[in-house]
C-alpha cells in the first residue's frame, strides 16, 4: 500500500491571547518592581507570538512564503518543545537557532532572506512537527514594519 503524500501550506497565525498574557507578565513585573526569572525572555513591544498547527506529524520542509506590504524586517524565532505557554514563562534557552530573518528595503523590492538560515529553520520546524501538534514562534518586527504588514506561511510535504 503506497503512502499518500501531499503538499500543504500552513499559515502562521497571530496568537493574540498568548501575546496579551506575555505582556501582562511584563506589566506585572514592572508594577511589583520585580526582576524576571534568570534566563526568562520578556516580550518587547515589537514582538508578537504566532503559532503553527500541524495536522500531520511526518513532514518535509519545502518553502517559505512571506509577503511584507511595507519595507522593514521581521525575525521569526521558534520555541522548543519544552515550552508550555499556558503553564510556564518563555526562557531564552528554549529559543531555536537560527532564526529566519526576512526583510524588504523598498515597497517595490522582493522580500529577501538568508537562504541557508531560512532553509535550516524550516527543516527544524518539520522535524519538531514529528512530536508536536502546535509550535509557537516569536515574531520581532523592526525597521518600520508591524504585524498588519505581514502574511507568512510555510510549505510542507506530508
Amino acid at each position: 500500500m503506497a503512502s499518500e503524500t501531499s503538499e500543504m501550506e500552513l499559515p502562521f497565525n497571530d496568537d493574540a491571547q498568548l501575546t496579551k498574557c506575555m505582556r501582562i507578565r511584563v506589566q506585572s513585573l514592572q508594577q511589583k518592581n520585580a526582576k524576571p526569572q534568570e534566563g526568562e525572555m520578556l516580550l518587547r513591544a515589537n514582538q508578537f507570538v504566532y503559532r503553527l498547527d500541524f495536522s500531520k506529524q511526518k513532514l518535509k520542509f519545502l518553502w517559505w512564503k512571506v509577503h511584507l506590504k511595507t519595507p522593514g524586517k521581521v525575525t521569526i524565532t521558534g520555541t522548543s518543545q519544552h515550552w508550555t505557554p499556558d503553564l510556564t514563562n518563555l526562557m531564552t534557552r528554549q529559543l531555536l537557532e537560527p532564526s529566519a530573518v526576512f526583510s524588504k528595503k523598498d515597497a517595490k523590492d522582493p522580500v529577501e532572506c538568508n537562504e541557508a538560515d531560512a532553509q535550516e529553520f524550516g527543516e527544524r520546524i518539520a522535524e519538531l512537527a514529528k512530536i508536536r501538534k502546535v509550535m509557537y514562534f516569536v515574531f520581532t518586527f523592526s525597521d518600520g514594519t508591524d504585524p498588519s504588514a505581514i502574511k507568512c506561511s510555510i510549505g510542507l510535504r506530508g
